[in-house]
This record gives C-alpha cells, sequence and structure tokens, in this order.
C-alpha cells in the first residue's frame, strides 16, 4: 500500500483497524478513500452542511486522483461529483432492482467512465479514471479485494491545487524571498523598491500571501492588484526585468514544472499590469 493511511466515510470497521474516518486534510496523504453506502440523500442535499461537506471531501479526493471506491448511495455521490445526473431507483422500487440490492438513488455514468456491467438502465459497475463504483448495496467480496491489492501500486497523485504543485507555502516564499533579494540588488528594480518598501518582512509576508490565495490556497490575501501597483511608474522594461529575475529565482527554487507554472501566472499578472501602465502613464506610489 502507499505511504498514508485508507480513508473511509463514514467509518467502516470492517475493513480493518488501519482504516481511519475521512478529513479533508488527510486527503493529500492518503493512500485510498473508501465512500461506502450509508442511505443518505444524493440528488436532495438541501439543508444537509454534512453532505455538502462530504462532497467537497470526495471532490477534493477525486481530483487529486485518489483511488476511490464507492458503493451504494457512496457511489451516486462519486457520481455526482463527477458531473453524472442523479436517478431514484433501486431498493422498494421495482423486484428486479430489489433482487440486485441497488441504492435507492443512483448515478448515470459520468462522462468518460467506462461501464464495466449493467443491470437494465442502471449502471452497475463502473470505473472513472482513480474511481471504482458500485450501485449495489452490498459491495462484492472480489470488488473490495481487487481495491485493495490496487494500492500498492498506486502512481503518484496529481496536486490539488497549484500551490500544492509548486511545494506550498514555504517553497513559495523561499523563492519569492530569492527573488526580492535579486530585485533589490538590480540596477533597474533596486531603486524602484528601495523608493517605497522599509520593512521587508512585512513586506514578503504580503506578497507570499497574495501568491498563496492566487494558487488556489485560500483567501489569505484580499486586495486588488492594479490600485495596489498604481502610481509605481513602471514601463515596460521594469515588467520585462521583474519577470527575468522572478523567472531566474524561480528555476533555482522549483522543479522545472512547477517553476514554469508559477513563471506563466507571473507573465499573464506582468500582463495586466502593463496594459494598465500603457493606458495611465507613469507616477508615483507605494510598491506593493
Amino acid at each position: 500500500m502507499t505511504p498514508g493511511p485508507l480513508l473511509s466515510t463514514p467509518p467502516l470497521p470492517d475493513f480493518g483497524p488501519g482504516v481511519r474516518p475521512a478529513t479533508l486534510e488527510q486527503v493529500p496523504e492518503a493512500a485510498g478513500l473508501l465512500v461506502p453506502h450509508d442511505g443518505e440523500p444524493v440528488a436532495d442535499v438541501r439543508g444537509r452542511p454534512d453532505r455538502w461537506a462530504q462532497l467537497t471531501l470526495v471532490a477534493n479526493a477525486v481530483r487529486r486522483e485518489v483511488p476511490t471506491l464507492a458503493w451504494g448511495m457512496g457511489a451516486a455521490l462519486v457520481g455526482r461529483v463527477l458531473g453524472a445526473g442523479i436517478r431514484q431507483g433501486g431498493q422498494g422500487a421495482g423486484t428486479g432492482q430489489a433482487e440486485a440490492g441497488l441504492a435507492r438513488e443512483w448515478a448515470e455514468v459520468p462522462r468518460g467512465a467506462q461501464v464495466e456491467t449493467w443491470w437494465g438502465e442502471v449502471p452497475l459497475l463502473w470505473r472513472a479514471g482513480s474511481v471504482t463504483a458500485w450501485a449495489g448495496v452490498a459491495l462484492p467480496g472480489p470488488l473490495r479485494d481487487a481495491f485493495l491489492a490496487s494500492l500498492a501500486g498506486a502512481q503518484p497523485r496529481r496536486p490539488g491545487s497549484p500551490l500544492e504543485a509548486v511545494g506550498g507555502e514555504a517553497a513559495l516564499r523561499a523563492m519569492l524571498a530569492d527573488f526580492y533579494a535579486r530585485a533589490r540588488a538590480d540596477a533597474l528594480l533596486g531603486p524602484v523598491f528601495a523608493a517605497h518598501v522599509s520593512d521587508w518582512n512585512t513586506h514578503l509576508d504580503r506578497v507570499t500571501a497574495f501568491w498563496v490565495t492566487m494558487l488556489g490556497g485560500g483567501a489569505t490575501w484580499r486586495g486588488n492588484l492594479n490600485h495596489v501597483h498604481a502610481g509605481l511608474g513602471l514601463r515596460g522594461a521594469h515588467l520585462t526585468r521583474w519577470l527575468e529575475l522572478f523567472g531566474e529565482a524561480a528555476r533555482v527554487h522549483l522543479p522545472p514544472a512547477a517553476a514554469a507554472l508559477l513563471v506563466s501566472r507571473a507573465g499573464a499578472m506582468g500582463a495586466r499590469l502593463g496594459q494598465r501602465a500603457t493606458r495611465n502613464g507613469p507616477h508615483a506610489g507605494r510598491v506593493p
């Protein structure tokens, strides 16, 4: 099994003592996720914050490509996360469906999923990426065993956010500190920063918070990008040099793919600021 716990929502003691109750914080390190039948609604979750929280957790796991095994109403829940329609009918809705042990709600086939077994119009067993789903209430033993065996060969995960892709806040802050050291020593950018920044620790905190927010790490920064940069007298040459030094620091501190991601975001931001500078021209103000 890959490092990390096997999570379940809700807890499943029948799977052994190694299975833990799922929390959003544990998902990035999870070996896998179990989403069992719990009899709770899927199509209509109005007034159910607990159900919305479960949808959020499952969506986070699916986005990260955590191996996921779902059955019964859990399979319907995962289907909803993947954008599938939810249909009514299952136990008690018809003799054939009751005999098959289907949950009362089930998911239509999600886009891109492969159906391995049908029960009439119901996709009984389907797979989509890292997800295996069984529409029945009782999970077949062979399906369970195959899923647990597959965890040993699980592939590296997709980062849950661009912030994770660059190595998290600590890696980002180290890279930004290097960038500003380069910028302060630069003949073109140094005077701009010297004129407007006196407390570099606070400045680094603020800029790190900005990038954490821009990379999907939560709303730690609030503000208006154009307003913050207004009044610096920036020209195209400043923005070009800024991006050059930013790229140098990124490539020193981050893996190539992460550096390319961050430089791409910085380039898009620089392009927006360049458009504003062209419209308004230079004037005095405060550095971000």
